[in-house]
């Protein structure tokens, strides 16, 4: 056990963008029934999930962490959770293919309900309103009774966890997640794409490489590998009696795990080291995530960095850069550096969507492709120049064609926006921009490869079939 911890000692702690709920014994009524539903998800796929991550710290593998700003209840189906399921999907082949090694596949889904935001209240007509914090708090809709925080809401997303858990684990272990299915989608894309030649070659030798295994006789019937694949879910834990009330002692160890999803991670507001958010992430054993922005010194990254995983764990924690493509050369070598003088182990991770966030010229919030990918090739240049792995990327994307984000093949301009702009929150890539991303991000992966040849033993390269 963590000394001195407890599943609520984060409550003795000053805490930060947490709503005030205006019935105190509503909220402690509601978080008294969730403390006794099933647990979401379970402390042995979360200890799977951090043995991956381990390897990705060893520089033997890629996290794909991606998936909505923020779940809404209203657009919750099955054809929403299936068309970000494929695309996640296709991603994940292309990365693994072009940077020969496993890609760890984590969804911002399945509890990515609640929000920070920049101020308690906006004013829309004249009238002042209690901001928006996720469909977990209130309504997005603008009225005075719906932005109150309403605890029956923790319910709803609880429920809505459960049902998109359950389809996922169906998609990832059912043969909805075949290679050879995922391949023929990724040539949908090209066939329909502008710049389908661009990305023809790898596609092609991912087309070769799968008619040879065929020829020697391993297809999706003779090895299980090639017809399923491991996904996790992860999410911000903002809401901190939500996920009090779901956090268990797992029987097996004896260990406090947060049931409500794989892998939870802190964010760039939530980070005081003596605030409540980091101490009750430092007593759950599930891998977590530490949001880095600009604002981040070195001395105060180590600091976290004891504080959430003082035993130096591979897999426990993965740093989330997230700086803009203007600053990420000025800040994320100095952080990268001391971490590698105190010889912590983590996984370096690229957030390239939220400091790349502007206003377009028709008042929508929108992230220019440029910029995103603009931050992430700086991200991996740095670890190359440093000698250090570039681990992941980290992601808001959605499966549908929303026009939120400017740029890409589709060259999306600012006039665009408003025709399919749904988001409840911050702007998303749609398929087509994240598929074209990750064909890019691939092709810098091959760069490392060609400087830093891996030789994989036996199990790395079973791994990387998964």
């Amino acid at each position: 056990m963590t000394a001195n911890w407890t599943p609520d000692s984060w409550r003795n702690f000053p805490v930060m963008q947490m709503p005030d709920y205006p019935d105190a014994e509503k909220l402690k009524a509601t978080e008294g029934r969730l403390a006794g539903f099933p647990p979401l998800v379970f402390a042995g796929e979360a200890r799977k999930l951090k043995r991956k991550l381990a390897r990705v710290a060893e520089g033997k593998g890629f996290l794909l962490q991606g998936g909505d700003c923020a779940e809404s209840f209203a657009e919750h189906s099955a054809d929403n959770i299936r068309d970000f399921f494929r695309v996640f999907l296709q991603m994940a082949v292309v990365l693994t293919f072009a940077g020969r090694q496993p890609v760890v596949k984590v969804g911002r889904i399945a509890g990515q309900f609640a929000k920070p935001r920049s101020s308690p209240t906006e004013t829309i007509g004249g009238v002042e309103y209690p901001i928006y914090r996720g469909d977990i708090v209130n309504d997005s809709e603008a009225t005075i009774a719906g932005r109150l925080p309403d605890p029956e809401r923790q319910i709803m997303a609880y429920r809505q966890s459960a049902a998109t858990l359950n389809l996922l684990r169906a998609f990832a272990q059912g043969g909805y997640a075949n290679l050879e299915h995922v391949h023929q989608w990724t040539l949908g894309f090209l066939k329909d794409s502008p710049a389908s030649e661009q990305y023809s070659a790898m596609s092609d030798r991912i087309g070769e490489a799968l008619s040879f295994m065929r020829a020697c006789g391993i297809t999706a019937e003779t090895a299980p590998q090639l017809r399923s694949t491991d996904f996790f879910t992860s999410h911000e834990a903002l809401l901190l009696g939500y996920e009090q009330a779901l956090t268990r002692v797992d029987s097996t160890s004896g260990d406090y795990y947060a049931t409500s999803g794989h892998m939870l991670w802190i964010g760039d507001r939530t980070r005081q080291p003596d605030h409540a958010h980091v101490e009750f992430a430092r007593g759950v054993k599930n891998p977590i995530g530490l949001k880095c922005g600009p604002s981040l010194k070195p001395d105060e990254l180590i600091k976290l960095i004891d504080l959430l995983n003082p035993e130096n764990e591979p897999g426990r924690l993965t740093l989330i850069a997230r700086f803009g493509a203007d600053k990420v050369d000025k800040h994320l070598p100095d952080l990268i550096r001391a971490v590698k003088r105190e010889g912590r182990v983590v996984v370096w991770s690229c957030d390239p969507m939220h400091g790349n966030t502007v206003k377009s010229t028709t008042g929508y919030k929108t992230r220019p492709f440029d910029s995103i990918l603009k931050e992430v090739r700086g991200f991996m240049a740095i670890h190359q120049a440093e000698g250090t792995h570039a681990g992941g990327i980290h992601v808001e994307m959605t499966g549908k064609d929303v026009t939120e984000c400017t740029g890409g093949l589709r060259a999306l301009r600012d006039e665009d926006l408003n025709d399919r702009y749904h988001t409840f929150c911050d702007p998303r890539l749609n398929a087509a921009q994240a598929l074209e991303l990750s064909f890019l991000v691939a092709e810098e992966l091959k760069k490392e490869q060609a400087l830093n040849p891996k030789k994989w033993d036996e199990d790395e390269a079973f791994e990387a079939a998964e």
